[in-house]
């Protein structure tokens, strides 16, 4: 979703750079809210995740990932965590 910028470019797919990462604070606590900044623009993104300790985990995790680019995040391969 457009929240703010020069204009609203309609972005498709894994595209901009990842500026925050932020938890929902209302119960229960199962979206993670995603800053993302494309061509001078902001956009509002949410994962949502069924289980709170699982959707905190991967909050974290993305907060190490400030300011890199969506499509990098993307190719992270988390199946050591398993």
């Amino acid at each position: 979703m457009w929240i703010g910028g020069a204009e609203n470019k309609r972005p498709r797919g894994e595209v901009g750079i990842l500026d925050e990462v932020v938890l929902s604070n209302i119960r229960p606590l199962d979206r993670c809210f995603l800053y993302i900044e494309h061509e001078g623009s902001t956009y509002l993104g949410c994962l949502l995740i069924d289980d709170e300790a699982f959707c905190s985990q991967v909050a974290n995790l993305l907060r190490c990932y400030y300011h890199h680019p969506i499509a990098e995040i993307g190719r992270i391969d988390l199946t050591h965590t398993l």
